[in-house]
Parts: structure tokens; sequence; C-alpha cells
């Protein structure tokens, strides 16, 4: 079997049988669901599983297929040095790997491998119980960190589900969109390898906008936004006012409440709408072409938390 490996950091508990792995996962896509899949949690790109489904060690993030070995090459080794840039500014990383195998036509399908972390560790779950000294502790991190490590070179993203708690400090999981750019500016990411994701008939309007998108994630300000209108679609409101209270302080333009609602419908919106886009091709793609949707899209589901009854309040 042909296979490649590409360690960020590596680790022996990393170990996975990738050859298993791709068939499984390749089985639930042809069946248009997941499976023989322990689902962990659904981004906005793809998927992702605890492995091996029995008993969960790590999990697995698959990506968007790669067109050649070249192209996963220069994948894996800008995110092995986003990681170091990282990890230099002092953010601790997840260990990770880059594990692919063969595809059609000198393709290659390739997933993200980290160590499994509960659930009950990540951050999203923890501020969900935690009392308001552990908030305003965990959350002067989180703004500490983002204005740390975020500039015109580096990018990042920094929502609440992207990291975990261990010992009081904070770890960082999501590096499957390594934002770096060159000395001239540009974005060494192969963004259109991402886009590849969405319907055909969206990639040009999101190609012209994705340096915009990009863009934000190299401005603390609006990194610190977005994680505060992430907060929101956790269902941790209670924690933006302590958020901008600790953000604020070093940010030239304040954040203010208005300012996160603001960002928050904004963000639901062009959520509900590529995931109606989604659902259109994956129709289009089934019925017409009569052949396999590439990706497991997310049930439905509403965009923010749950809504509260008198029976089940927060």
């Amino acid at each position: 079997m042909d296979e490649l490996r590409v360690s960020a950091r590596p680790s022996t508990a990393l170990e996975v049988d990738v050859e298993r792995l791709d068939a499984t996962v390749e089985d639930a896509i042809r069946a248009g669901a997941a499976r023989g899949l322990r689902v962990l949690g659904y981004g906005e790109l793809t998927l992702v599983i605890g492995w091996p489904p029995e008993a969960p060690v790590v999990a697995v993030k698959r990506l968007p297929p790669f067109s050649d070995r070249r192209r996963l090459d220069a994948y894996s080794a800008l995110v092995e040095r986003y990681v170091d840039l990282l990890q230099e500014r002092g953010i601790s990383v997840a260990d990770t790997e880059v594990r692919s195998h063969p595809g059609a036509h000198g393709s290659m399908r390739a997933y993200l491998v980290q160590p499994l972390v509960p659930r009950e560790r990540h951050l999203n779950v923890i501020l969900q119980h935690a009392g308001d000294a552990r908030v305003r502790t965990l959350l002067e991190q989180v703004a500490d960190n983002v204005l740390r490590c975020t500039d015109t070179a580096v990018g990042f993203d920094a929502q609440a589900a992207n990291w975990w708690v261990e010992n009081g400090s904070l770890g960082y999981f999501d590096i499957s969109t390594p934002m770096l750019r060159d000395p001239d500016g540009h974005e060494q990411l192969d963004v259109a390898l991402f886009l590849s994701v969405y319907p055909w008939i969206t990639r040009p309007v999101l190609a012209r906008i994705a340096p915009g998108v990009m863009a934000q994630y190299h401005d603390a300000r609006t990194v610190l936004l977005d994680f505060a209108s992430n907060l929101h679609k956790e269902g941790l409101d209670h924690c933006v006012p302590t958020l901008l209270k600790v953000a604020n302080p070093a940010l030239e333009h304040p954040l203010t409440a208005d300012d996160v609602s603001r960002y928050f419908r904004q963000d639901k919106l062009l959520w509900a709408l590529m995931q109606r886009l989604r659902l259109a091709d994956r129709a289009w793609q089934r019925r017409v072409r009569r052949r396999p949707y590439p990706l497991l899209l997310p049930p439905r589901y509403r965009y923010g938390p749950p809504r509260r009854t008198k029976e089940h309040p927060r």
C-alpha cells in the first residue's frame, strides 16, 4: 500500500490503520450516512471522527481531496510550519500528523490525526459550567493568545471549540487551515483546495471573497469578535460581557455587545445559505448525476444554542 505520513509533532500515540480508516470513511460516503463512524463533530468544511470507532483514542479530521501528492506535500509542510510558529508564540498545540491514502488517478485522500481529548475538557464545554472567576481566567488566556499570535503574517481561528483545558491552561486543536502569509503578504494556503468542498457554482464567487475572509483572521479584533459570536452559537451568552472586559483594554477600537450580535446574525445567515446550497448540490449529485456525494454533511440543526424550555433551563 502506498501511504504518506507527515508529522507536525510525531507521537507514537497517533498510530492509525489508515487503510482501514480510509475504507470505512469511503463506505460511509458511498452510503451517504456516517455508518460505522464515531462522529465527534462537524466543522465548517468536514467532520471529525473518533478512531477506532469501537474504542477511540485519536480524533481524525477528513481533509478535502488532494489532486496529487505534490499538493499534499505542500499542505503538510505548511501545517508543520504553522505549528512551529504557534508554539514559538506560546500556543500549546495538539500533537498532529497528516496521514494519507491513494485515491483514483493519482489523487490523495488525507486525514489530520490528533490525540483524543475527552469532551468535558473542551473549552466550550467547560465554560458552560464554570464559575465567574474561572470563566474570566480562561477568557483572559484566549484574549492573550489571540493578541500575541495574530498579525499580518499569522492568522488564527480562536473559536471556543478549538481549545481544550489541561491543568488550568489552554491547548489548541484547529490547525487544518494553516493561515500563513509569505513576505509579500500572500496567503500560502492552497485556498482552492478548501473551496473544492463547496458546490461548483459558488466557487468563483467564493474565490473572489476568500482573500477578504482570510484577512479577518489576521486581525486580532476580528478574531476576538468571531470568538464572541461563537459564544452565542454555543449558548454561552453569559460569557460575552466578560470577554469584552478582558479583551477591550488591548484593542484600539473596543468591541461592543451590538458588534457581537450583528456579527452573529451575519454569520448565521451565511451559514444557512451555504448549508442550503450544499444540500441542493448533494441532491443534484445523487439524483441527477447518480454518483455519491463526496462529503458527509452535518444533520439539520438550528444555528446557535438549543431552545430552552421551562423543564430544561440552562
